[in-house]
């Protein structure tokens, strides 16, 4: 390692800038999607078996639940605007607006060039477990998914039932087409319920045992018309290990609910960003 200079604490004590402050992001009215969720009616649900994944349609204002009924379990969640497969859910953005992990009254925002919010988070039960001691936090935005591509890497195994071969596997037969087709539309995920975050010596990630228990859920409000896929993680609630069939999974559960038809007067779907997009010339 080369010699330290001799100012290196004065730089190491210089404090941090927010990239992105968020007090100009358009103010959402999670009143009136509480008080549109009171009356909403149960219309569709969708059952994700362990170390599977479903797809499911949430229509633009609807509300969705994610919950695992039957024991802990994580979840790798994927959001495409239902009529137009580009535009999908954009993890680093949505990382660089509010964080590693993300809760109550923040997004999930779609990709570039749209970048508007695909769904908002009205109801998570984990809100209390916060940053825990090691710097964990639960529903993040900074793991990829499990794929085989690494496990083949780092092993040489051959696992198909990482996340993300259930979401291509999920979404080709949703769309009725092959494997390869698929695959380039599956992208880093909301992981869900999964409590994650990074070494502070090495500044590596790390997952530790959900908080997550079956009377546990995270709800969105569809922001716009949604096709999502959830894979059950084969990490189970991830304490231990993944990619393969070692841990103990449960299936995840995905209902939606429909409000009723006054109840979200005044609300506007968002509309796709506003910039130009003639990048200066």
């Amino acid at each position: 390692m080369p010699n330290q200079p001799s100012d290196a604490e004065d730089r190491r004590n210089i404090g941090p800038v927010v990239c992105y402050p968020v007090a100009g992001l358009p103010k959402r009215d999670m009143a009136l999607y509480s008080e549109a969720r009171e009356d909403a009616v149960k219309v569709d649900e969708v059952q994700v078996p362990a170390r599977d994944a479903r797809t499911f349609h949430a229509p633009v204002g609807h509300f969705f639940r994610i919950s695992c009924p039957d024991g802990p379990q994580v979840g790798d969640l994927n959001l495409w605007n239902a009529n137009d497969l580009s535009e999908r859910f954009y993890s680093g953005k949505t990382r660089a607006l509010h964080g590693t992990h993300i809760t109550t009254a923040q997004s999930m925002w779609s990709s570039l060039p749209t970048l508007r919010p695909m769904a908002i988070i009205t109801t998570d039960t984990l809100e209390w477990y916060g940053i825990d001691p090691y710097g964990g936090s639960v529903h993040d935005v900074i793991g990829t998914r499990c794929d085989p591509y690494t496990g083949n890497l780092l092993s040489g195994t051959q696992y198909h039932h990482c996340c993300h071969s259930n979401l291509t596997r999920a979404l080709a037969d949703h769309l009725g087409v092959s494997l390869k087709e698929a695959e380039p539309h599956v992208h880093d995920v909301l992981n869900v319920f999964m409590c994650t975050g990074f070494t502070r010596d090495t500044g590596q990630y790390f997952m530790k045992s959900s908080p997550v228990r079956p009377d546990d859920y995270l709800e969105f409000f569809a922001e716009i018309d949604l096709l999502g896929a959830l894979s059950a993680c084969p990490g189970g609630d991830c304490s231990s290990v993944h990619s393969s069939d070692e841990a103990q999974c449960h299936p995840l559960l995905v209902e939606v609910f429909k409000p009723e038809a006054d109840a979200l007067i005044g609300w506007a779907s968002p509309q796709p960003n506003g910039y130009d997009g003639t990048h200066g010339r």
